[in-house]
């Protein structure tokens, strides 16, 4: 079913309200092109129609113009030939002939009216088109505005967290090293003193047999 019923619903139309009161504006407006484009293709058929029968009625009243003015010129002559009954035949083909020039003056001036009429609606409608396909172009327009600021705010969000995750990563490396490091300094410190330890022992024992040696020798000399 369409949104309008005859071509003046459409030249009366508000397209404002009509897409106001749509859940779905761009479709919407989508169908109103679309039935209008349909319509002009109509209107402009019937105005072709129109204006072949307006040349025809045109043709028409034109060749029973000439009728008159021939059978004027009949009834003249037969005056100057002294033929008053045929003078009279004449004229009455004349008023018969002009009788249908004036029906068809009527009918091709009805026709001119209905062509101008329909000329008017068509530039009328053809407006509405223009105006319909202008709203279309526009919320196309807003349309791809808003899809981009939607793009633009998802790669922020995806670069703020692939950023956020790249500083954790670094954290995460530079807290790894420093454990790293106070295991190393803990294994030194660890082996350093057990070293220290070691070398005590060599000492003391070292300095034990020392003592030893010197007593015996003290002991041979008394």
């Amino acid at each position: 079913m369409g949104i309008f019923s005859r071509l003046a619903d459409i030249i009366n139309s508000n397209l404002s309200a009509l897409l106001d009161k749509a859940e779905d504006p761009q479709k919407m407006v989508r169908l109103i092109i679309q039935e209008m484009e349909d319509e002009l293709v109509r209107e402009r058929s019937n105005l072709a129609r129109y204006l072949a029968n307006q040349k025809d009625l045109e043709r028409q009243c034109q060749r029973h113009v000439d009728e008159v003015a021939s059978w004027q010129g009949k009834a003249e002559l037969a005056i100057t030939k002294g033929r008053d009954d045929l003078a009279r035949a004449a004229l009455i083909e004349k008023s018969k002939q002009q009788e249908l020039v004036t029906s068809l003056e009527r009918e091709r001036a009805a026709a001119d009216a209905a062509v101008a009429k329909l000329g008017e609606e068509i530039a009328q409608l053809q407006a509405k088109l223009d105006d319909a396909r202008a709203r279309q172009k526009a919320m196309q327009l807003r349309s791809d505005a808003a899809s981009s600021r939607i793009q633009v705010q998802e790669s922020l969000a995806r670069g703020a967290g692939a950023a956020a995750r790249e500083k954790f990563e670094r954290m995460e490396r530079r807290i790894d090293e420093m454990e790293a490091r106070a295991d190393v300094s803990t294994d030194r410190s660890l082996k350093a003193q057990f070293a220290e330890l070691e070398a005590d022992d060599e000492i003391s024992r070292e300095l034990e047999a020392l003592r030893s040696r010197m007593s015996t020798t003290d002991k041979q000399g008394e």
